[in-house]
């Protein structure tokens, strides 16, 4: 206080920047959500859901951990242990090769040992091992501690270590330091603490025999690490207080105690080619585990072996065993990502995840683990759909690059926070205009007030059922994979008898189109949504909307789009010839029966086809004339037009002069001009086009029913 200077002005301003990046980054994109999610959804909490730049990737952590358990696949695999006896007691073996994943290799490699039977001392090495004493404790690896070992969560841990630095037990407990200055009084911490009654006497003993020197840690220049003062009992403290107390304290004594010192025996075996091991630990100086028993090394007997010596082993077990899934982030291990990350400081880190918490963007289980909740995992794969920057820690590692440059005077505070700002601007501006892509994952996972969705179709990832959803716009969600299939719109949809589509195995749907003219078409969810052909816009001219509605993401492909040679529901099976309209095909409608039609899969024309047929179907043949496809149409027996009471017939809709009488061409804009009426017979028909089917007066042959093909 006698020598004060001028604050550092470059500091504050960092301080300054960051303090305005995340309030206006934060209310903005808070307000939004919440304003439009808010009463939306009959079972979602929205009073309040919050964005933060740090929050958020705070929270993505703890999801894509989630998501890497739900995608976990679990593996049989299998280890040899052989066992023996020596001394009186029986011995467990490690395997060199530890485990193997297929069990006819494993079986193979038991029988070889078994042949054998007994095993050779091959190797026998001792090696003195050092376990190193802990640095300075600075704020995170208290926090860690406090959440693994305490059962404290980091938002607790901090309110307790700030209390019993203002009553003067502890030093500050923010700190990002882990060394220790060099005038720092060792010897006067040490005796403040040695007439505490619980490590009185180990602290009498250090200043006997003389205390270790601490490590060398990392010195960030702000405080010392955090020890204690003066001493405690638990009476004075509280159970609390107490036990984050007698951590600093033993942390403490365990940097100026010695490394804990043992011997390292390790016995190599051989037994029919294969390689086994036995390891033994001794330890010789316990140092600084003595004051921190919970580090301390197990000790492991072995019995004596020599070199060469042969035994016989009492059995050889092959043991099966599965691997098994991550389990939920830790307190812990969320914090040391978050400082990897350079996602919030010492001092904010336990704000965010008790912010994550309290907003019920996660849960926390037994041992301090943290479970996203439904809306934290809607919420980052939200993100994730729209702008992965948004969860990412990436952008908020830059920004902290960034306010480090402004605090050591390397870079403008205002060209730093205008040029982040403007950043997040776009993203804002851009976010807004996708929402509709997180509020299908909410409409999905909450009941909306008008409909809660109804099951209706099997996913052909999981092969369980999807839920579809009817309000607009409508989608299927699948609930095991967490995806969301958008489909047309204006419309009803019903399953198509169970059918599957050979590319993806996801079950087919129909779809028919308002009106007595509607289309009817069967379509993919998968494929509907990822075109598994490229070039489907620009090869049939499709656009992203038309008159049946949204077609999805990018060009959308329902079955009469697609180029699948070998599916009878694609355009190759059921297309019948070229539209009279357009550059279109022309496709059997799969569900119209009795009133069986055409229609083209570009525009809207339809093609009436002969009425009260029981059935009416496509075959593989062409006709030779104009390169239609050959139908066959099986006619009710009492409308039938064909001679002696026959119902079966097969013919070309162009050339067939039966057949072109029978069918009746609507919507068709200069179609019956060009045509001069319904034609009667196989010349009217013919006569008219003088053998080129139906063209379209653009110079190209109308023949080919499949173009590009």
């Amino acid at each position: 206080m006698g020598n004060l200077v001028e604050p550092n002005r470059n500091e504050a301003l960092a301080v300054d920047a960051r303090q305005e990046i995340d309030l206006k980054v934060g209310v903005a994109f808070t307000r939004f959500q919440t304003t439009y999610f808010q009463g939306k959804y009959g079972n979602l909490d929205s009073r309040f859901i919050s964005y933060g730049p740090c929050q958020t990737p705070t929270l993505g952590f703890c999801v894509q951990r989630y998501l890497q358990i739900t995608s976990f696949k679990p593996e049989k695999f299998w280890t040899l242990h052989p066992y023996l006896v020596q001394n009186g007691y029986e011995l467990k073996l490690e395997w060199e090769r530890q485990k193997l994943f297929d069990f006819d290799v494993a079986t193979m490699f038991q029988k070889l040992v078994m042949q054998d039977r007994i095993l050779e001392v091959i190797d026998i090495s001792e090696k003195q091992e050092s376990k190193v004493r802990p640095s300075g404790l600075n704020t995170v690896n208290l926090l860690k501690v406090a959440s693994s070992a305490l059962g404290y969560g980091p938002q607790m841990a901090m309110q307790l270590a700030e209390r019993l630095y203002t009553q003067g037990f502890i030093s500050y407990p923010r700190t990002e330091s882990t060394a220790y200055p060099s005038s720092f009084d060792f010897r006067g911490t040490l005796s403040a603490l040695a007439n505490n009654p619980v490590w009185g006497d180990y602290v009498e003993r250090l200043l006997a025999e003389g205390y270790a020197k601490p490590r060398s840690g990392t010195d960030a220049g702000d405080h010392p690490p955090i020890t204690p003062m003066r001493s405690a009992t638990e009476d004075m403290l509280g159970k609390d207080a107490w036990r984050l107390y007698s951590y600093v304290c033993q942390h403490f004594l365990g940097t100026v105690s010695p490394d804990c010192k043992y011997i390292r025996t390790k016995v190599k075996f051989s037994m029919g080619a294969e390689f086994f091991h036995c390891v033994g630990q001794h330890v010789t100086v316990q140092g600084f585990t003595y004051i921190m028993p919970w580090l301390a090394i197990n000790e492991k007997k072995i019995p004596q072996f020599t070199k060469e010596e042969k035994i016989e082993v009492s059995k050889v077990e092959l043991h099966e065993g599965n691997t098994v899934p991550p389990e939920y982030l830790s307190e812990s291990e969320l914090i040391t990502l978050m400082e990897k990350n350079g996602i919030g400081t010492d001092a904010s880190i336990p704000v965010h995840i008790n912010n994550i918490c309290e907003r019920n963007y996660v849960q926390v289980q037994a041992g301090r683990k943290l479970a996203p909740t439904t809306l934290g995992i809607t919420l980052i794969r939200g993100y994730q759909c729209i702008d992965p920057d948004l969860c990412l820690p990436d952008i908020r590692s830059f920004i902290e690059q960034q306010i480090t440059l402004v605090a050591k005077g390397q870079a403008d505070h205002s060209g730093v926070v205008q040029h982040v700002l403007q950043q997040f601007r776009q993203k804002y501006s851009y976010f807004v205009k996708q929402i509709e892509n997180m509020d299908a994952l909410f409409e999905a996972q909450f009941s909306p007030l008008s409909n809660s969705g109804r099951v209706l179709s099997k996913c052909g990832k999981c092969l369980r059922y999807m839920k579809y959803i009817s309000m607009q716009p409508s989608r299927l969600y699948c609930s095991t994979c967490e995806d969301v299939y958008n489909l047309p719109q204006r419309g009803t949809l019903k399953l198509y008898k169970e059918l599957t589509c050979p590319l993806d195995n996801f079950e087919l749907l129909i779809f028919s189109m308002a009106g007595p003219e509607g289309k009817s078409f069967p379509l993919c969810p998968f494929c509907y949504n990822n075109p598994p052909f490229e070039g489907i816009d620009t090869l049939y001219g499709t656009t992203t909307t038309g008159s049946f509605g949204k077609l999805g993401k990018g060009a959308g492909m329902p079955c009469f789009l697609c180029p699948h040679p070998a599916c009878r529901h694609s355009m190759i099976a059921q297309g019948v010839c070229a539209c009279p309209e357009c550059n279109g095909t022309l496709v059997l409608d799969p569900v119209s029966a009795p009133k069986w039609r055409l229609y083209c899969n570009m525009c809207n024309c339809l093609v009436s086809l002969p009425q009260g047929a029981h059935r009416i179907a496509t075959t593989q043949e062409q006709c030779p004339e104009c390169g239609s496809k050959i139908i066959e149409i099986d006619f009710n027996k009492k409308t039938t037009p064909l001679d002696d009471g026959a119902t079966l017939h097969t013919g070309c809709i162009l050339c067939d002069e039966l057949l072109h009488s029978l069918i009746e061409v609507k919507h068709g804009k200069s179609f019956f001009k060009r045509l001069g009426g319904r034609g009667r017979g196989r010349g009217a028909g013919r006569g008219a086009f003088k053998g080129r089917g139906w063209g379209t007066g653009k110079g190209v042959d109308p023949k080919m029913s499949f173009r590009d093909f």
